[in-house]
């Protein structure tokens, strides 16, 4: 398995996981390279398999336990102890998962805007995106855009996502990204009807819960309440900004704050 990697900055690592599951790192940028290029840190990301620059044949297993185990492989391929992660939304998640699979091979979590850690939460999430989306602004916008018969990628990517946000327009600051539907139905094929929380809640281990942060858009479609329950489970601190499911977007200065006081630095 040969997967995509690009570092940046310099100091104590962060190893970031990037949405899907399916997606890439690229639209995490320019955003994110700001906790390096200001906060005295390198950020490792990767694009996830089945996912950006790390493609895979059809026949390649695309399941969570295949994601932890490549993470676990990169922990070592860098000779790490232990990995600070920082992931975002299905990132989120998957840090979860790797850090119940390997509990004293995680140093510190950032989790942003993270997918829930029960089948009912993105339940809950699916219906509120698909609520969001038939908003009659959307749809204007959608209706004029097919209306016009020009062909703009751009423009029907932003409405493609613009339920995300708590302000549609924000989609505009978004870098472009597509996810890879094979390996995001694989993934959630995986995952089944699960529930995270009696693992979480009977965690035993020598090493105790590592320092953790969990952030949360207070508009985002993917509930809030399941960022706050993680957040008690693992003892987190846990901050609520005024956006939707993208801060590193939507309130990029905010977010980078947030972020920096939290993550290790020079």
């Amino acid at each position: 398995m040969r997967l995509f990697t690009r570092q940046v900055g310099n100091g104590p690592l962060v190893v970031v996981l990037h949405g899907g599951p399916g997606a890439s790192h690229d639209y995490l940028l320019p955003q994110y390279d700001l906790l390096a290029t200001r906060g005295g840190r390198s950020l490792l990301y990767y694009d996830q398999r089945g996912g950006g620059q790390s493609p895979v044949p059809r026949d390649t297993p695309l399941g969570w336990r295949e994601h932890v185990a490549d993470l676990e492989a990169l922990r070592g391929e860098h000779d790490l102890e232990q990995l600070t992660l920082c992931g975002y939304s299905w990132g989120g998640l998957l840090a979860v998962l790797y850090f119940l699979e390997h509990p004293e091979r995680v140093a510190r979590l950032a989790l942003v805007s993270p997918a829930g850690v029960t089948a009912e939460y993105r339940r809950q999430f699916e219906d509120e995106f698909a609520r969001r989306m038939q908003a009659p602004e959307i749809q204007r916008e959608r209706d004029a855009l097919r209306a016009s018969g020009v062909r703009d990628p751009r423009r029907a990517f932003e409405l493609s996502v613009a339920g995300y946000f708590r302000d549609f327009h924000d989609a505009r600051n978004l870098t472009a990204f597509r996810v890879t539907a094979r390996t995001q139905q694989a993934v959630w094929e995986s995952l089944g009807d699960y529930d995270l929380r009696p693992e979480l809640r009977d965690l035993r281990s020598p090493v105790p819960r590592p320092p953790s942060l969990v952030v949360h858009g207070t508009f985002d479609p993917l509930p809030i309440a399941g960022s706050r329950e993680l957040a008690a489970l693992l003892s987190a601190k846990f901050v609520e900004l005024p956006v939707g499911h993208c801060p590193h977007v939507e309130a990029t200065e905010e977010f980078v704050r947030t972020l920096d006081g939290f993550l290790p630095s020079i």
